[in-house]
This record gives C-alpha cells, sequence and structure tokens, in this order.
C-alpha cells in the first residue's frame, strides 16, 4: 500500500461508516459541553400573547393622535393574571416590563415620555403604534426547532433549554479513546531514568487534553516497550476498552516499529490506508475492526498531535453524530517561508494573531527543527496549511491557518 495524497485521506476518512456511540440522559446542569442526541422543539409560543418590552403605560395607540392625557385605571405587574384587565378608550394601564399587555392595548408608551398629574398621563413624546410590545413568538414559535440534534451545549443552549423547562436533554455518550505509548525508550511520569536516552511520556497527555477538549473519555493505557508480543498484548487489551484506539510511535520503517505489524497480521484489522504525504507524519496509519478504530501516530510530539487533529478528531466527532472540519482562517504572512517538503501538504507551526481586523501570520520564536519541538504549539499558535501542489510564500502573501485556540 503506497503513499496517498492528503486529500485521498480525507475522502477516504468521509466513507467511513463510523456508528454513533450510545445516548444517555443528563440534567441540564451536568450537560454544558456535550453533544446532543435529540432536536429541541418548542411546544408553544414564546411569548404567548403580546408582552411588555419594558415600564410603561399600555394605551390603544392610535388615540395618541386625538387625546392629550389618559386616565391611569389599573397597576399590572409582571406575574399578573391579566384576565379581566381592559383597556378601553382614554384609559392606560400602568405596566412593568414582563407583563402580559392588557386587553384592548397595542402600545406601551415609556414612563420617561409622559407625565403623572392627579391619575392621570400627559404624553410628551409619542411613539409609534405597537411601540414596546413584544408580539406572540417573539422568541420562538410552536413546533419550531430550536438546537438541532449533534449541536454542542453551550450557555446559550442551556439557557434556551431551560426556558423551555427541559430538565434533562438526550445527549451522546463520550466515546472512550484509548491512548497507548509505544517504544522502548519512553518513560512513565514519576519513573527515574536509568539512562540519557530516555524521553518522558508527553503524548499521552498531550493526547488526553485534545480527547478532553473536543468531547471524549480518555483512556490511558501507559506505555510499552518495543516488543512486538508485549504490543499485541496491549492493543488488545485497548480494543477491549476503547471505541477508538490511538498509539504513538512504532509505524515507521525501523526493525523496532512493530504497532503497523501486529494491527495489520495480530489483530487482523482492516487497513484503510498506511502512509500520506504529510509533514509532518507522513507513516500515520488508519485501520479498523468491526465499529472500533485503530489510528497509529508516529511518536515524535510535534508530529503525533498534528496528526490527532487531522486523523482522530473526525472519527471521534463522527462517533458523536457530527462532523468535524479543521478551523482556519486567511492569514496575511509576515516572513519568507519556503517548503520543507516537496510533493507533500505540510503543516507547520506558526504564530497567528490578529491586528486591525487581519489575520497575521508569523514565525518569530518558532524552532526549526526535527518533528519532536512540541514547544512550538505553545502560545497563540497556529498551523500553516500548504497543500501539495503549493511553492513557498513571500512576505504580505494570504495564507491558509488552522486556528488552535
Amino acid at each position: 500500500m503506497g503513499f496517498i495524497s492528503f486529500k485521498e485521506s480525507v475522502r477516504l476518512l468521509e466513507t467511513l461508516d463510523v456508528t454513533t456511540v450510545g445516548v444517555q440522559k443528563l440534567p441540564l446542569q451536568s450537560a454544558l459541553g456535550r453533544i446532543l442526541a435529540q432536536d429541541i422543539i418548542a411546544k408553544e409560543d414564546s411569548p404567548g400573547r403580546p408582552t411588555s418590552a419594558m415600564d410603561g403605560y399600555a394605551i390603544i395607540g392610535s388615540e395618541q393622535q386625538t387625546k392629550k392625557s389618559f386616565r391611569i385605571v389599573e397597576t399590572n405587574p409582571a406575574g399578573r393574571d391579566t384576565d379581566g384587565l381592559k383597556v378601553s378608550a382614554g384609559t392606560a394601564i400602568k405596566t412593568f416590563t414582563g407583563a402580559l399587555m392588557p386587553e384592548g392595548a397595542d402600545t406601551l408608551v415609556p414612563i420617561e415620555n409622559v407625565t403623572v398629574e392627579d391619575g392621570e398621563i400627559f404624553i410628551d413624546e409619542p411613539v409609534p403604534v405597537g411601540f414596546s410590545v413584544r408580539p406572540v413568538g417573539e422568541n420562538f414559535k410552536k413546533n419550531e426547532v430550536l438546537i438541532e440534534n449533534g449541536s454542542r451545549i453551550g450557555f446559550a443552549e442551556s439557557g434556551v433549554m431551560a426556558s423551555l423547562n427541559v430538565v434533562a436533554p438526550l445527549v451522546y455518550q463520550r466515546p472512550k479513546v484509548g491512548i497507548l505509548a509505544t517504544g522502548s525508550e519512553v518513560l512513565e511520569l514519576g519513573e527515574c531514568s536509568d539512562n540519557p536516552s530516555q524521553i518522558r511520556s508527553s503524548n499521552n497527555y498531550t493526547l488526553e487534553a485534545l480527547v478532553l477538549q473536543h468531547g471524549g473519555e480518555p483512556v490511558q493505557l501507559g506505555s510499552v516497550h518495543d516488543e512486538r508480543s508485549a504490543i499485541t498484548d496491549a492493543m488488545k487489551v485497548a480494543l477491549d476498552s476503547a471505541d477508538i484506539v490511538v498509539t504513538t510511535g512504532g509505524v515507521s520503517v525501523g526493525d523496532y516499529d512493530f504497532v503497523k505489524d501486529v494491527i495489520r497480521d495480530e489483530l487482523g484489522c482492516e487497513v484503510l490506508f498506511k502512509g500520506v504525504r504529510i509533514k509532518p507524519g507522513q507513516h500515520v496509519m488508519v485501520a479498523q475492526r468491526d465499529d472500533r478504530f485503530i489510528v497509529a501516530l508516529p511518536g515524535f510530539a510535534y508530529s503525533s498531535t498534528v496528526t490527532f487533529l487531522l486523523y482522530v478528531l473526525p472519527i471521534l466527532y463522527k462517533m458523536m453524530g457530527r462532523e468535524f472540519s479543521l478551523p482556519t482562517v486567511s492569514a496575511r504572512i509576515t516572513d519568507s517561508y519556503r517548503k520543507r517538503a516537496k510533493g507533500k501538504t505540510e503543516f507547520v507551526a506558526c504564530n497567528l494573531s490578529l491586528a486591525k481586523g487581519e489575520y497575521i501570520c508569523s514565525f518569530e520564536g518558532k524552532r526549526s527543527g526535527s518533528s519532536a519541538i512540541l514547544t512550538n504549539l505553545l502560545g497563540s499558535a497556529g498551523l500553516l496549511w500548504l497543500d501539495e501542489e503549493e511553492d513557498g510564500k513571500e512576505p504580505g502573501d494570504f495564507v491558509r491557518v488552522v486556528r488552535l485556540e
């Protein structure tokens, strides 16, 4: 199986038949950030009757042309049942914000527009007919779909559902993402190093943070040495424990890179693709067994992070009933850039800022070197995205940048 283009790898991901995870009811207060598994539909108009939008006096609006004063006959606070409360010719009812409009009234004159004397109002500044009256259905209409299945629940969604008395919305369960690092050189956090060739297992925790940030449930599976039998055993456990298994390391062509062989030969997975013409992460592998997926990422920290964004997040979102696409902006580049890999799609760490309404892409402070430099993603970072056919860029050119906030 040869290397494919990035565009082809994205097309293959889009064709995947991904089963959504189960659903559950959650108390509204616990559902923030979760993905809705139902449409939220209005059961009634809101407001159900014309309602005052401010404090003032409810009148028949057309009478402002012929009458100088109106007799105050009643007070109408918010929350009052207005049955029997009626405005007739020449009268006004003092009505407060949020109160139902009295029968017969179609206009609210604000308090600051009138002078009150001896139980009457004199209108100093007339208002248009219908002023400051919220019509029936201003918020929403009965049977209107207000929030669609697959929406992420944020503060606005929470507020709207509370207004509809949705006590426990139906949400998708969080897909479990198993994270397994491979490599005899990898040290768990807290372990003592006994030789200078060992490195800390930072990938596990970078990817765990990304899983949490995007609504999944991370399952830390630790690290395993570069031994075929050990990797096989660990990955069998991982497939039993998670909906998506993400591995780091062991997918290249070295003598100790066993992950790709284990996925194919020991686990009997169907390989969607192995090898993409991208930088970083060209040896990435995506495979499927039944309704579970394995995404084998490179071991270098920057490579594994970028390829996680490219190949794990689309599957994770599909399991939650949504589609994922990289959030991109058009930015003006301030420095010249020469592609490091001809014939490949590149994702290059850059600074992304906003100045005078325009996004700016720069490389000040970014280190040049291998795909191990995760510190390049600190701060207000983005990813300069250059397609296979694109060449280098000159100062002032507009470029496509992936936002990482």
